[in-house]
């Protein structure tokens, strides 16, 4: 069955259903879905877990021998498999399937993986867990809806936010769900419950002297090469996981790559940013950024990213900061120094 994000705790509450496919793009809520999920097998006497990690080379015979070793007084298992490519091949496709269809009530199965495409949604694997299950689908939050998001979080947290308070920190994260739930969590520790006004959120910032990865990314798509460099040294010396870079580099670069096929299509730009959410304070940078390179540079960087990524979750032998260096560079410059 197909269950949204948001009716995901309601129905955990009436039924733990026997495996669940948790997938999408952002992290905040993905997390928040499995952790849902995680507390709920608790209260049913899930005691142990099981983690499998896909990664090249993976023995797909481990997960089909999971939970084979419950004896009559073991306590219930969950088993949990994340596929960081959301493509686990043909032989991975068939474990899963076979695994969902022996589930039984003493084993949980949870599968988490990225957005699924079109054709990844009707995969053999997805179509098992649909039938015995539950496939929570996470979107993202549109820039239209931050506000409102940003506001019901803050009031969860017994803050009690004017309106250009929920704009300012809008404005500071965009888009990025964990960047603003760390802000919420900030002021709360600063300021306690109640009142938050938009000078609380100013002092809470300039309060913050660490660099982010939104002024690294900002910095190359506007040119600035040397900038990016010393903000990400900054990143890396504060203690940044490298994972959090190449999130937020691959959520840029998936947009300019989708901006400039549109430009390749005939769209005007204009229209296009628009389309994909791209903030009006932003546009001039991204712009510009788009039209210094080509479609096909995007995605070249995207595929290094992708090389990056593994690394940065020691699933490939490199260096993590070095390869985000190189994507920094090359995104700064000018499309064909980056050729």
């Amino acid at each position: 069955m197909k269950i949204s994000a948001n009716q995901l705790l309601s129905q955990l509450d009436k039924s733990l259903l026997p495996c669940y496919l948790v997938t999408g793009d952002e992290p905040l809520l993905v997390q928040e879905s499995l952790d849902a999920i995680r507390a709920a097998a608790r209260r049913k006497g899930f005691g142990t877990r099981e983690l499998y990690f896909q990664t090249t080379g993976f023995d797909w015979a481990e997960l089909s021998s999971a939970g084979g070793n419950l004896s009559l007084f073991a306590e219930r298992q969950l088993v949990e498999l994340r596929l960081p490519t959301g493509k686990p091949g043909v032989k991975g496709s068939a474990a899963i399937a076979d695994f969902v269809a022996r589930a039984d009530d003493d084993i949980l199965f949870i599968v988490s993986t990225p957005k699924l495409d079109r054709n990844g949604a009707k995969a053999k694997w997805v179509r098992a867990i649909d039938e015995h299950g539950g496939v929570v689908q996470v979107w993202p939050v549109n820039a239209r809806d931050l506000p409102g998001w940003i506001a019901a979080r803050m009031k969860t947290a017994k803050l009690v936010p004017d309106r250009d308070a929920v704009r300012l920190i809008a404005d500071r994260v965009e888009g990025n769900l964990l960047a603003a739930q760390q802000e919420i969590e900030k002021l709360r520790l600063l300021h306690g419950e109640g009142q938050i006004s938009a000078a609380d959120v100013n002092a809470s910032v300039a309060d913050s002297s660490r660099f982010d990865v939104y002024k690294l990314v900002d910095a190359a798509v506007e040119g600035q090469a040397g900038r990016a460099i010393r903000i990400l040294n900054g990143v890396r010396t504060e203690g940044v996981e490298p994972v959090i870079v190449m999130w937020a580099l691959t959520r840029e670069l998936r947009t300019l790559a989708e901006l400039a096929d549109c430009v390749a299509a005939g769209t005007d730009l204009s229209a296009a940013m628009r389309s994909v959410y791209v903030w009006q304070n932003r546009q001039s940078i991204v712009r510009a950024c788009v039209g210094r390179h080509r479609a096909v540079d995007f995605y070249r960087l995207l595929k290094t990213l992708r090389d990056a990524d593994a690394a940065a979750k020691g699933q490939k032998r490199a260096d993590p900061w070095q390869l985000a260096t190189r994507i920094l560079l090359e995104l700064a410059s000018t499309g064909r120094a980056a050729a």
